[in-house]
């Protein structure tokens, strides 16, 4: 066998374009549109440069009390990684081991299809009904665990709690983990349901809500045998994944939860403002509880309408894949880009 018959093949996850054009709205990758807040500013203004020859700690024991306190839950119910896609494969390599398959929607967060190929773990994809929406009693049966986001993506779709309650009570074998990346522009977080269900393992990212896409900080949250078990594998890869700088601003951002909390209701705003702009014009879409909306003209072309707004500078996200190939995702930025992204909208639905 040759050398390169030994290197391992896999099709990985495409990411959202970053291009390097300037003055584009960009409303492609679900960033947040505004600043992480003055607390984080001074914390990186104040940082002392000189502990940059030190390693960091490596557990960010103080970024995880701080967050433990905010949720409500002990320090080891907390884990931290170096985005929540590091958190995610991480739970997909420690938490999903059975032989049979483990389940997630068909139409949902692309990189969970990855994870499963490169760690060799069997999967099925579940379809959504044809509203987009999870039907809970496809997750009745055997399985080596669950994984959703909750509000999905890219539809924005939001269950309750009770439905997730629900897949939890007729799982118990089962480690059942709700991506809950969007939670924070209109959902309630299963976070309240973890003291009643060891099986239950929450994630979360500071990239959307805390506006910190730029630091990768991701979480776990859950059963401390789970989360114990998370840092033993974590440990078996990398002992310091989260970098000095990126715990202080990590806990300064916690500590701005009030300001920060007041831009994700700017966001809601926007977006309902959005959703009846685009529904006058003729557009349908899911109700999105997420910072994007998933969008579709029964006359216009998705693609078309995604080369349109490029040429005039503003970048969407658009998914070449079956059922989804007439959508668009769209970020939803500040008011100001919104309202310029409706009147491109209207020029090329005209």
């Amino acid at each position: 066998m040759s050398w390169q018959e030994k290197l391992r093949n896999v099709e990985p996850y495409q990411a959202g374009e970053q291009p390097k054009i300037k003055n584009l709205i960009k409303l492609n990758t679900n960033e947040n549109p505004y600043h992480p807040g003055e607390k984080v500013i001074s914390a990186i203004s104040d940082f002392d440069a000189a502990i940059l020859s030190l390693y960091p700690n490596p557990d960010a024991d103080d970024l995880k009390h701080s967050l433990a306190q905010y949720h409500g839950l002990k320090d080891e119910q907390v884990f931290l990684g170096n985005g929540s896609d590091e958190v995610l494969a991480l739970i997909f390599l420690t938490c999903f081991n059975g032989q049979a398959p483990v389940l997630f929607p068909d139409i949902s967060y692309s990189f969970y299809p990855v994870y499963c190929e490169l760690y060799d773990l069997n999967y099925e994809m579940i379809p959504l009904n044809e509203h987009f929406e999870i039907i809970k009693e496809d997750y009745y049966k055997e399985n080596s665990g669950i994984i959703f986001p909750n509000p999905n993506a890219p539809t924005g779709l939001l269950v309750s709690l009770d439905f997730i309650e629900d897949i939890l009570k007729h799982n118990q074998n089962s480690i059942v983990v709700v991506d809950e990346a969007y939670i924070d522009f209109g959902g309630e977080s299963a976070v309240t349901l973890l003291e009643k269900y060891p099986h239950l393992l929450i994630t979360q990212t500071f990239s959307k809500f805390r506006s910190l896409a730029g630091i990768r900080l991701g979480v776990a949250l859950g059963n401390q045998e789970i989360i114990a078990k998370l840092y033993d594998v974590k440990n078996s890869f990398n002992s310091y994944p989260i970098d000095s700088l990126a715990q202080v601003i990590g806990k300064a951002s916690i500590d701005d939860s009030f300001y920060i909390k007041d831009n994700a209701r700017k966001i809601i705003e926007t977006r309902e403002y959005t959703k009846r702009e685009l529904k006058n014009l003729g557009f349908e879409m899911p109700d999105s509880y997420a910072n994007f909306i998933f969008i579709k003209h029964p006359q216009k072309d998705a693609e078309e309408i995604f080369k349109k707004l490029r040429e005039n500078g503003i970048l969407v996200r658009y998914f070449k894949k079956p059922r989804i190939d007439q959508y668009l995702r769209v970020t939803i930025g500040t008011q100001e880009q919104m309202e310029i992204f409706i009147e491109n909208i209207k020029k090329i639905i005209d």
